[in-house]
C-alpha cells in the first residue's frame, strides 16, 4: 500500500516545483474569492446584487483555468491560450460592469457601493496578473496591465463614477495587476530554470558517459595498436620467410604468440581497473555524489581502515558501496544518507543505511526503493547527480548496473561469498532501509583500524 503522500514522493524535483507554481496560481484564484466574498453580506444578496458572486465565482474559475492553460503553454505543451485570454478580458469587462451598475442602480447604501467597488478592482487587478502568464516578454506584460488599468477607467467612467474615484481605481488596477504579474512572471522563470538545470545535469551525465567511453578507447588503442602493429610485421616476415624454407619463421611465429598473449594480458589489466573498486575512493566518490543530489551524507571510518584492507575485501566492500549509493540515488527519496565503515573482532562492518524507502516488510530490496534494489541501473541515470568535482568515474556508477556479477542484493552476495563474507538488508524502522556487509580477516589486519571516527563531517546537500 502506499504511504500518504507517496504520489509527492514519486515526483522529480522539476515536477514538485512544477506542482507547487501550478497550486499557487489556484491559490491566487481562491484568494480573489475570499477578497470579494467578504463584502457579500452587505446588501449584495438581495435584488440584481445576487447575480454578483455568481459571476465573481466564474470570474475566479475562468482564472484559474487560464493559469494552469498558459503554465501548459509555457512548457510547451499546448497552444497559447490566446482564445482565453480574450475571454477572461471580457468577463473581466462584464463583471466590472455589472458591479458598477449594481452600485449606481443597485440596493443603495455606502455599504453596497464599497462592496460593489471592491469586487471590481479585485477582479481586474488578478484578471491582469494571470493573463500576463499568457503573454511573454516583459513589454507585453506591461502592455497587458496598463491595458486592465486603462480598461478599468473606460469602465467606470461612463458609468457616471466621479473622476477621483475613476482615477484611483485606474491606480489600484496598475498597481495591484503589476505585483501579481511580477509574481506570476517570476514564478515561471523559476520554473523554466529548474528545468533547464535539469536537462543540463542530464546533458552533463551523458557527456560523462561518452568522456569514458573515449577514454576507455583511447586506452585501448595505446595498449593494442603498437602489439598490433609488430604481429602484423612478423607475421608478413615469417610469411616471407616460410615461402624461402628459411627456419627463422618459426622463431618469428613464436614472437608473434609472445606478443599476443601479452596483449591479451594487458587488455585483462585495462578491463579490470574499470571493473575493480576500491574501497576509499568509492566511500569518497559516495559522499560526493549523494551531497550533489541534494542528500545529507555522513561517512564514518577509522582513518586508514580502507586502506588496511585486503584488495579482494575492499574490491568487495567497494560493490556494496556502489549498489547501495546508486540505489539510493535511483530508487528512493532519501533526505539522509550514512555510511559506517568499523572493524572489530577481526571482521570489517560496512552499514548503509537511508530514509529514502518507499515501503516496509520486504526486506529483499526489490521494491525499488530501498538501497540495495535488484533492478538495473542506467549508466544516465546513475549519473544524474554527479557533481564534476566528484571522484567516482562514469564507468564506476555505470558499472553498478550490471557488470561483473549482475546487481542487487544476489549479485552483492555472490561477490562477498568470493571473501566469505555475508550481507544483511532490511528496514530499520519506518521508511529506514540499512545493509550490512561483514567479512573476516586475517589476522595480521584484523586488529587493525578499530573504532570508529568520522572523517567527513554531515554535509547537506
Amino acid at each position: 500500500m502506499c504511504r500518504p503522500g507517496g504520489w509527492w514522493r514519486r515526483k522529480s524535483t522539476p515536477a514538485k516545483v512544477e506542482t507547487y507554481t501550478r497550486w499557487s496560481f489556484h491559490f491566487f484564484a481562491f484568494a480573489e474569492f475570499t477578497s470579494v466574498g467578504v463584502p457579500f453580506g452587505s446588501g449584495l444578496w438581495t435584488g440584481p446584487g445576487l447575480w454578483l458572486p455568481v459571476l465573481v465565482v466564474g470570474h475566479c474559475v475562468l482564472c484559474a483555468v487560464t493559469a494552469s492553460r498558459s503554465l501548459d503553454w509555457t512548457r510547451g505543451r499546448r497552444p497559447q491560450p490566446v482564445r482565453l485570454l480574450w475571454t477572461l478580458a471580457a468577463a473581466s469587462a462584464a463583471v466590472g460592469v455589472a458591479a458598477m451598475w449594481i452600485a449606481e442602480h443597485g440596493p443603495g447604501g455606502k455599504a453596497v457601493e464599497t462592496a460593489a467597488g471592491g469586487v471590481f478592482g479585485v477582479t481586474m487587478i488578478f484578471a491582469a496578473g494571470n493573463t500576463t502568464l499568457g503573454v511573454r516578454g516583459w513589454r507585453r506584460v506591461g502592455a497587458v496591465v496598463v491595458g486592465y488599468a486603462a480598461g478599468a477607467g473606460a469602465v467606470a467612467l461612463p458609468l457616471g463614477l466621479p473622476g477621483g474615484a475613476v482615477l484611483v481605481s485606474m491606480v489600484a488596477v496598475l498597481i495591484g495587476g503589476a505585483f501579481i504579474a511580477a509574481t506570476s512572471v517570476f514564478s515561471v522563470w523559476l520554473l523554466d530554470a529548474v528545468y533547464r538545470l535539469d536537462e543540463a545535469r542530464e546533458t552533463r551525465a551523458r557527456l560523462a558517459v561518452a568522456e569514458e567511453r573515449l577514454r576507455f578507447g583511447r586506452d585501448l588503442h595505446d595498449v593494442m595498436g603498437r602489439n598490433l602493429a609488430v604481429i602484423a610485421l612478423k607475421s608478413e616476415l615469417a610469411v616471407q620467410l616460410a615461402r624461402r624454407g628459411l627456419p627463422e619463421a618459426v622463431e618469428q611465429m613464436i614472437e608473434v604468440q609472445r606478443i599476443a598473449q601479452e596483449s591479451q594480458h594487458e587488455v585483462r589489466d585495462v578491463v579490470r581497473g574499470y571493473r575493480e573498486a576500491d574501497l576509499g575512493v568509492e566511500l569518497t566518490g559516495a559522499h560526493g555524489v549523494l551531497t550533489a543530489a541534494g542528500i545529507e551524507c555522513e561517512v564514518r571510518a577509522a582513518p586508514g581502515t580502507a586502506d588496511g584492507l585486503p584488495a579482494e575485501v575492499q574490491s568487495a566492500l567497494g560493490w556494496v558501496v556502489r549498489e547501495t549509493t546508486t540505489n539510493v540515488l535511483r530508487h528512493g527519496d532519501a533526505g539522509r544518507c550514512s555510511v559506517g565503515l568499523r572493524v572489530a573482532e577481526g571482521h570489517v562492518v560496512l552499514t548503509v543505511e537511508n530514509d529514502g524507502a518507499g515501503g516496509s516488510g520486504d526486506s529483499g530490496g526489490s521494491g525499488g526503493s530501498g538501497a540495495a534494489g535488484t533492478s538495473r541501473v542506467s549508466p544516465i541515470s546513475s549519473l544524474s547527480s554527479v557533481s564534476p568535482a566528484s571522484p567516482v568515474s562514469a564507468v564506476s556508477l555505470r558499472s553498478a548496473g550490471g557488470v561483473g556479477g549482475g546487481s542487487g542484493l544476489a549479485g552483492l552476495r555472490e561477490r562477498l561469498a568470493g571473501v566469505d563474507g555475508r550481507l544483511e538488508a532490511g528496514f530499520a524502522g519506518a521508511g529506514v532501509f540499512r545493509v550490512v556487509a561483514e567479512v573476516p580477516l586475517p589476522e595480521r589486519v584484523g586488529t587493525t583500524g578499530a573504532g570508529e571516527a568520522a572523517v567527513m563531517g554531515e554535509v547537506t546537500g
